[in-house]
C-alpha cells in the first residue's frame, strides 16, 4: 500500500473514532446523548492533539417518523433535571472540522473534514433495520435522477428535523451541508485550494456517504472524497451511477471480510452476488432491494493478526478500533502482518479481541468518575458543562439559503 494513503486511511479512521470516544452514554448524566467535550479542545480531549485539525461544528441527529414508537420518553430517560439535554430523539452525530495553517501547508491543501459516528442509540438500530428503499427525491435530497433509490433508515436519520425544537430545528443533513459551504467559501476566498473529506464507521459510513453525494452535488468548487469503515450498502445501481460518475466523488470502502455489516443490505440483489448487467436489468425494472456498493473496496482479514484472539462475538469483527489495528499492520495482498507502530491495546478500548498474553483488559477507556467530581462539602455530584447543543450557528440559514434549501 502506497504510504501516504496508508497514514491518511488510519488518519481518518481515528477522525471517526472520536465520535465515539467522546459520545455521553450515561444516561443517568443531565448530558447523556450529547458531545462531553467543547468544540475549542476537542482534539486534545480525545487524545488526538496532532489530528491537525480543529473543529468548527458539532452535528447532531433526530428522528421524525410519526409511525414509530417514541423511544425517547420510556421512563428510565426522562429528564430528572431541567437542564436534561437529550432525548433519544436528537444526540450528537458527529462533527465538521478544518486542517489548521500548519496541516494545510504539510497537505498541500486546506482540508475540510466531515465526520459521522456509528450506531449506538435505539432509533439507530431502528434506522439501521429499516431496510426498505425510497427515491431519494422523496426523502428530501433533491436529485436530478428520480431513479436513485436509499436505504429509507439511512435517509430518514439524515434528513429529519423537528422544528418545534430550537436544538433540533436543523436536520444533520442541513447542518453540515450549511457548514461545508461555509468553510469552502470562507478558505477558497483566502486563495487556499480546498477538499472536503467524509469519513465514518458503520451507519456514520452510510451517512458519510449520503452527506457526499450531497456535497458533490451542492459544492462544486472542492474536490470530495469518501473513507468509509465497515460501511454497509447505502442504495441503488442509480445511486451508485451519479455518485461515481456523475458527480465524480471518490470512495475508499475498508472492510474486514469476516465482518457482516458491509454485506446488508441487498443481501440477495446486490453487485456480489449477480452479473452488473443482471443487476441493472433487474433495478431498471423498478424492483425494490436493489443495491450496491460504491468506490474501491480495500478487505482486511482479522485473522491475520497475531494479537487478535478466535472469538465468537462478531461485534468484534466490525469494532473500529480492530480496523484500525488491521489497517496498521496491513502491508499488501499477501504480505506478512507487521505494525507500524499503532498501539493494540486500543482494539481492547470497547472490546474483548485482544489474546490474553497482551495483557490488556476489554472495555478499559472509561470517562474518569463518569463526569463526577467532589466538592468542598465531600458530595459528589456531575460537574456542569457546555451546552453547545443549543448554540446552531446564527449564519446557519444564510448559507442554506446560498444553497437554494430554504425559502
Amino acid at each position: 500500500m502506497d504510504p501516504v494513503l496508508h497514514t491518511e486511511l488510519i488518519r481518518y479512521g481515528e477522525l471517526a473514532q472520536a465520535t465515539y470516544d467522546s459520545f455521553d452514554y450515561d444516561r443517568f448524566s443531565p448530558y447523556s446523548g450529547s458531545c462531553r467535550f467543547p468544540t475549542k479542545t476537542f482534539f486534545h480531549d480525545v487524545n488526538l492533539a496532532a489530528a491537525g485539525y480543529d473543529v468548527t461544528r458539532y452535528l447532531y441527529a433526530t428522528w421524525n417518523d410519526s409511525k414509530l414508537p417514541n423511544f425517547g420518553n420510556q421512563k428510565h430517560h426522562k429528564p430528572t433535571t431541567t437542564n436534561k439535554l437529550w432525548s433519544e430523539s436528537g444526540t450528537f452525530i458527529g462533527y465538521v472540522a478544518v486542517s489548521s495553517d500548519e496541516e494545510t501547508s504539510r497537505i498541500g491543501r486546506r482540508d475540510i473534514a466531515v465526520a459521522w459516528r456509528g450506531t449506538i442509540t435505539r432509533l439507530e438500530w431502528v434506522a439501521d433495520l429499516t431496510a426498505n428503499q425510497r427515491l431519494l427525491s422523496e426523502m428530501g435530497v433533491p436529485c436530478r435522477d428520480p431513479s436513485v433509490k436509499v436505504e429509507k433508515g439511512f435517509a430518514e436519520l439524515y434528513t429529519s428535523m423537528l422544528r418545534s425544537m430550537r436544538e433540533h430545528r436543523y436536520s444533520a443533513r442541513e447542518q453540515a451541508l450549511a457548514e461545508v459551504r461555509k468553510l469552502v467559501e470562507l478558505y477558497h476566498g483566502r486563495g487556499d485550494e480546498v477538499s472536503v473529506t467524509v469519513t465514518g464507521h458503520s451507519l456514520g459510513s452510510a451517512l458519510a456517504m449520503l452527506n457526499a453525494f450531497d456535497i458533490g452535488g451542492k459544492t462544486t468548487t472542492a474536490p470530495v472524497c469518501v473513507f468509509s469503515f465497515a460501511g454497509p450498502r447505502v442504495g441503488n445501481l442509480s445511486f451508485k451511477r451519479r455518485f461515481e460518475h456523475d458527480l465524480g466523488v471518490r470512495a475508499l470502502r475498508v472492510v474486514n471480510v469476516h465482518d457482516g455489516v458491509p454485506k446488508v443490505p441487498g443481501v440477495f440483489l446486490n453487485e456480489s452476488a449477480l452479473p452488473e448487467d443482471v443487476l441493472r436489468a433487474v433495478d431498471e425494472l423498478g424492483v425494490a432491494g436493489v443495491y450496491a456498493h460504491l468506490g474501491v473496496v480495500l478487505e482486511l482479514d482479522h485473522e491475520v493478526s497475531p494479537f487478535l484472539k478466535k472469538t465468537m462475538d462478531v461485534t468484534c469483527y466490525h469494532n473500529l478500533e480492530a480496523y484500525l489495528h488491521l489497517l496498521d499492520g496491513f502491508r499488501g495482498s499477501g504480505e506478512v502482518f507487521e505494525l507500524r507502530g499503532r498501539d493494540p491495546a486500543l482494539v481492547n478500548k470497547s472490546a474483548d479481541f485482544l489474546r490474553d498474553e497482551c495483557m490488556v483488559p476489554p472495555v478499559w477507556y472509561q470517562a474518569e468518575n463518569k463526569g463526577m467530581v467532589r466538592m468542598e462539602d465531600g458530595r459528589w455530584v456531575l460537574a456542569p458543562r457546555h451546552r453547545e447543543i443549543d448554540e446552531h450557528p446564527e449564519d446557519t440559514d444564510h448559507h442554506l439559503q446560498q444553497l437554494g434549501l430554504t425559502a
